[in-house]
């Protein structure tokens, strides 16, 4: 099984780009989109493995929670792609 540790995206009207610990993100004007991938990081350090689908799942409980309490608290999500 293939683990995702980074992307390589060149989208139409993309403003910027930024690679964090364990998310990579694209940047259109004033909307960014994330792709969070299956890297793992401890005490600020990226570890040379990544977890297959780690980004998946974790992809999948932010969106859980984010739709379940957006009406208490406003939140920033548009929309949410799950891949299978």
């Amino acid at each position: 099984m293939n683990a995702i540790k980074e992307t390589h995206f060149t989208f139409p009207g993309q403003t910027g780009f930024y690679r964090g610990k364990v998310r990579d993100v694209y940047y259109f004007g004033d909307t960014m989109v994330m792709v969070a991938t299956d890297r793992i990081s401890a005490f600020d350090v990226v570890l040379p493995k990544a977890i297959p689908d780690k980004g998946r799942v974790l992809n999948q409980i932010a969106a859980y929670n984010l739709q379940a309490t957006k009406m208490v608290v406003p939140n920033w999500v548009i929309t949410t792609l799950t891949l299978t």
